[in-house]
């Protein structure tokens, strides 16, 4: 595996032997670097399959076709415009089917389904589901000749910091449930994240992940005790993510909402 220095923009950078990756230029608080957009294909094999294309940004698009030749599938981690925009465009110029968990975002083809197994480019793929971001996030295992264990994460687990549950779509109960699935993976799979660089294992992100909710739990439940029951997730935030550059307040008021919902429903 190549070091973890994100590429510059339209820059296709191997990671693993079976996955290189092509970084959209849309930087921002919740795309970090950009939208990382994978390739994945055995060497010497015919076809490329092409994940979370990314926004409907030409310039972009038109990079991955260059860089993907022949696609022979377009897969999507989760709903979001960031990861899915791209799809309609590429499928037109690529003749390729998109699938995804979500039938609404599938074309010329069947949704995903957890567990279920993909053979495509001389590349092994098993499906995930890792809802909790989103009610329809997939993980996407990669396995091939010759290369390591490897998983796409979307934005489960991305390269740095944490993640929003995007409330209300998403949900801690069933996020917390993804990252134990993650963490029961062989020691060393590398992660493969929607945004920021690659993760040289995912058990030790999807814990450390863990080990932070769990903190922001104690933190939430500690200043309802401050605050009263009935404060609200502004309230919330503005207690516990006092150091948080408030920039971010917005998405981490979707994760208070979230955590708020999970500790009344538990």
């Amino acid at each position: 595996m190549t070091s973890s220095t994100h590429p510059a923009y339209g820059e296709l950078r191997p990671v693993t032997p079976l996955a290189s990756v092509l970084l959209e230029d849309n930087p921002g608080h919740m795309t970090l670097d950009g939208t990382n957009t994978w390739l994945l294909r055995a060497p010497g094999a015919d076809g490329c399959v092409v994940v979370d294309p990314g926004e409907e940004d030409e310039p972009h698009l038109e990079r991955v076709l260059a860089a993907a030749g022949e696609v022979a599938l377009v897969l999507i981690t989760h709903r979001h415009h960031d990861h899915v925009g791209g799809a309609p465009w590429l499928a037109r110029r690529a003749g390729a089917p998109v699938r995804a968990l979500d039938p609404a975002l599938t074309i010329d083809a069947d949704p995903l389904a957890d567990g279920e197994e993909i053979e495509a480019a001389g590349v092994r793929l098993r499906v995930m589901a890792t809802p909790g971001h989103t009610s329809d996030s997939v993980s996407v295992l990669v396995d091939g000749p010759d290369a390591p264990p490897a998983v796409l994460t979307g934005d489960t687990v991305l390269g740095r910091g944490t993640t929003v549950i995007a409330h209300p779509d998403g949900a801690l109960g069933p996020y917390l449930t993804s990252l134990r699935r993650l963490a029961e993976l062989p020691a060393g799979t590398v992660a493969l994240p929607g945004h920021g660089p690659e993760r040289p294992d995912v058990v030790e992100a999807a814990r450390a992940y863990l080990a932070h909710r769990e903190e922001r739990l104690d933190q939430v439940r500690g200043a309802l005790a401050v605050l009263g029951a009935d404060a609200t997730p502004r309230q919330v935030v503005e207690h516990v993510y006092a150091d948080v550059d408030r920039s971010l307040w917005g998405a981490a008021e979707m994760s208070v909402r979230a955590q708020l919902a999970y500790l009344r429903e538990s």
